[in-house]
């Protein structure tokens, strides 16, 4: 299998040997009978015991995601932020230090700058659009991970992945990218020199806002019996129907990031032409500082698309109050179009730091409605 989206509807989703059920089904088992004792039953892909250390509804998952990343690994988990606290307590010990993006993710950082730090765990934010401004924040011999998110949330930044990859690993960190904003189908970091991926699978890869979920792929062999037994022992692991609903939505990934894509390319361009939008940030946008890199390591530019509002911070406020097509809620990736008011929504944990994001900003997850319909909601909803 070599096409994504043929992956996506078949990579570790053989038929039931069982029945011959088409679909993956969900095991929902928390142990299982063995074969004498420490005799695992081998009828499947690999003997299971205990649903948290494995699940063959997850491993269809874990399968299917390895493959779309072009990895040789995939770990599922219950959420994003799950899966980030596996790698770092599993990759890094109490005097390391990381190398953050200056606008990550709200809950990156606070887990980062509040959880692990108590730790004895450094860090230090940069731009990651600044090559430099990397170099001079790596310590060789301490710097354990470059942590990077391309394009960035809210603030849409975007870094050079391969570029980046390669300072961090003279300087002997390991490289991590959250690619939740591209998807596996738009962009595919350890393809360009990333050391893991981490997704949010509550987003695009689930794409219908039904579930929540994390996970890593990477191709490192140790590295990744390493992260098994993390994921194991510390046990922050996605139930099975949540595994199928994210294999669900791997399916159709191909075809709703497309739609996604033409739509945010729709929006920006309208936004960018309104008198009352001061800024739009998306990388599609010829002008965007990050537009060529993106260009160059992403297959569309994704279907987020953040943008200040000229008049200021209550006037961003009250257009988020005013949108009817567009909903009001946090997170982003469904089919369905939403609207948020950063400052106050998804990144208040980062208010008073250095990732303190615009108070006149808002974000929209395009979705896959009618493009006019959202074009119109915007209108009117700015006049």
């Amino acid at each position: 299998m070599t096409g994504f989206s043929t992956k996506a509807i078949h990579a570790g989703q053989d038929p039931d040997p069982a029945t011959g059920a088409v679909v993956t089904p969900i095991y929902a088992t928390s142990t299982y009978a063995q074969d004498g004792v420490g005799g695992l039953r081998q009828g499947l892909k690999q003997g299971y015991e205990y649903s948290r250390s494995g699940n063959p509804t997850r491993t269809a998952l874990e399968e299917c995601l390895a493959a779309l990343e072009e990895g040789r690994h995939g770990l599922a988990f219950a959420s994003g932020l799950a899966a980030e606290d596996t790698l770092i307590r599993a990759l890094t010990s109490p005097g390391d230090h990381l190398v953050v993006p200056d606008d990550a993710y709200g809950g990156t950082y606070r887990q980062v700058a509040r959880v692990h730090q108590r730790w004895g765990l450094e860090h230090t934010p940069v731009s990651l659009a600044d090559p430099d401004a990397v170099a001079a924040a790596l310590r060789p011999g301490s710097t354990r991970l470059l942590w990077i998110e391309t394009p960035t949330n809210p603030l849409l930044t975007v870094a050079d992945i391969a570029a980046l990859s390669a300072l961090a690993h003279d300087a002997g960190a390991l490289v991590v990218v959250d690619n939740t904003f591209a998807s596996p189908y738009l962009q595919q970091p350890l393809t360009l020199g990333a050391d893991v991926v981490v997704h949010s699978t509550t987003k695009y890869c689930g794409g219908h806002s039904d579930v929540v979920g994390g996970a890593l792929v990477l191709n490192d062999d140790a590295l990744a019996e390493s992260l098994r037994f993390h994921q194991n022992a510390i046990g922050g692991v996605p139930g099975p129907f949540d595994a199928w609903l994210v294999l669900r939505g791997l399916k159709t990934l191909a075809v709703r990031m497309e739609r996604h894509s033409d739509n945010a390319e729709r929006v920006a361009a309208f936004l960018e032409q309104h008198p009352k939008v001061s800024q739009v940030l998306y990388p599609g946008l010829p002008g965007h500082p990050g537009h060529e890199v993106a260009a160059r390591q992403m297959r569309r530019f994704g279907g987020m698309v953040s943008f200040r509002v000229a008049a200021g911070p209550q006037a961003a406020l009250d257009l988020c109050a005013r949108t009817e097509v567009f909903t009001l809620g946090e997170s982003l990736g469904g089919v369905e179009s939403l609207i948020e008011h950063p400052g106050r929504m998804t990144h208040a944990s980062v208010s008073g730091t250095a990732l303190q994001v615009p108070d006149d900003l808002v974000r929209l997850s395009v979705g896959i409605e009618d493009v006019d319909d959202l074009l119109a909601d915007l209108d009117r909803a700015l006049d």
